[in-house]
């Protein structure tokens, strides 16, 4: 997987480079075997003044026993003052206009690489880009999403309302995404399988991002492994406890802004495991000793952590408060296939569109479909009568 350096002044670029992702929506009959129980979450909402922007999530987790034939999320975005932000969200299935006359109502389609199977979460971006990267707090208003599925059976927990928000507040805004893991990796050949079964080892795949404007100094990683996973072998800077917790740190690393950590941590999954499963109970939460004053000296070259197999990429995108703790955090599941098989690849593991997302951003690949979608919808013709168009701006 390849990272490229992208800064805020990139962004517009790689937006006006951009071709739309536009995808019809309709929502057909289910079919037999595909019910199920969806449910929606959001983290990371909330960015500084001192930043371009910031990537949020909406996470859709598949709390049932089948997979479901469509998925798609309806957003309303109308009460956002684009003066001071706009709001996008971003899926592979593309996304499309509202019948109602506000640009801000829009409908995503997930693509069928990203719907989640029992057990597993998706984790969808939402672009919060500031225009010209001036806007300024405080400012707060709010979002709905709203899963639409045909064969999801309980919509009590289908939408969530969220406040999207630019703070005045300066310091440190980390960001934790690890994306669940479903292939096999073996760390002898260094190649990837099609499928994780008992007894094989695997990568959790993960990202810490700082996406606020001044510089953390000294990181702690906690996972926390499903049960029936375990640390495949030791890594230096990083200590098994209690409960398949594995404790990286490093006191004197600094994760400095606009910078993403990446970290792969070797596991295994038990031999004896009855599969198919999904082992859940996964999760990672990042937080940074303190807050490196705004007048110190930083080396332009990022610094490298203690623990191993670790690196530190520039992205465009406790003891002390971070901005937005709510994306500290994040859970994953290993999804375990039934022996067979598995089938062989070579790098590092792909595990859907989340990996990799948040170091994405700087080479255009989230904001390509998104951020062309939002200036399309700025563009928008809404036929009010016969005779009688305008155009939004």
């Amino acid at each position: 997987m390849i990272f490229r350096t992208r800064r805020a002044a990139s962004l517009a670029t790689a937006a006006l480079l951009a071709s739309g992702a536009v995808a019809a929506f309709g929502v057909p009959a289910h079919a037999a075997g595909t019910e199920t129980d969806l449910a929606i979450t959001s983290a990371g909402t909330k960015v500084t003044d001192g930043a371009w922007g910031k990537i949020a999530w909406a996470k859709v987790a598949n709390l049932g026993k089948n997979t479901p034939s469509k998925v798609s999320l309806r957003v309303d975005a109308s009460k956002v003052d684009e003066s001071k932000l706009w709001f996008v969200t971003f899926t592979e299935g593309g996304c499309t206009f509202d019948s109602d006359p506000d640009p801000n109502l829009f409908v995503c389609d997930l693509d069928k690489t990203e719907i989640p199977g029992p057990g597993e979460t998706t984790e969808l971006p939402l672009l919060m880009i500031k225009p010209d990267g001036t806007a300024t707090g405080p400012y707060k208003a709010p979002v709905t999403i709203t899963i639409e599925s045909p064969d999801d059976t309980d919509d009590s927990n289908n939408s969530v309302t969220f406040d999207v928000e630019v703070t005045p507040e300066s310091g440190v805004d980390l960001g934790v995404i690890v994306p669940d893991v479903k292939t096999s990796f073996d760390f002898e050949t260094g190649k990837e399988g099609k499928k994780l079964h008992p007894g094989d080892t695997a990568l959790v795949y993960s990202e810490i991002a700082n996406q606020g404007d001044l510089v953390a100094q000294g990181l702690k990683l906690t996972y926390k492994l499903p049960e029936h996973v375990s640390l495949a072998f030791p890594i230096d800077g990083c200590k098994t406890g209690a409960e398949r917790t594995v404790v990286c740190e490093d006191k004197d690393f600094l994760l400095e802004q606009d910078s993403v950590l990446i970290l792969p941590l070797p596991v295994v999954v038990d031999e004896d495991v009855k599969a198919p499963v999904a082992l859940k109970g996964g999760s990672l939460e990042a937080v940074a000793h303190g807050v490196l004053k705004p007048e110190a000296r930083i080396s332009k070259q990022a610094t490298v952590p203690d623990f191993d197999r670790a690196e530190v990429r520039e992205i465009e995108d406790t003891e002390f408060a971070d901005i937005d703790p709510s994306d500290n955090i994040d859970d994953f599941a290993v999804i375990v296939a039934a022996t067979g098989n598995g089938g062989g690849g070579g790098g590092l593991p792909v595990t859907g569109v989340q990996a990799g997302a948040i170091g994405a951003v700087g080479a255009g690949v989230v904001l390509a479909g998104a951020a062309m979608f939002l200036v399309s919808r700025r563009r928008r013709v809404v036929l009010v009568a016969p005779g009688d168009e305008k155009t939004n701006s």
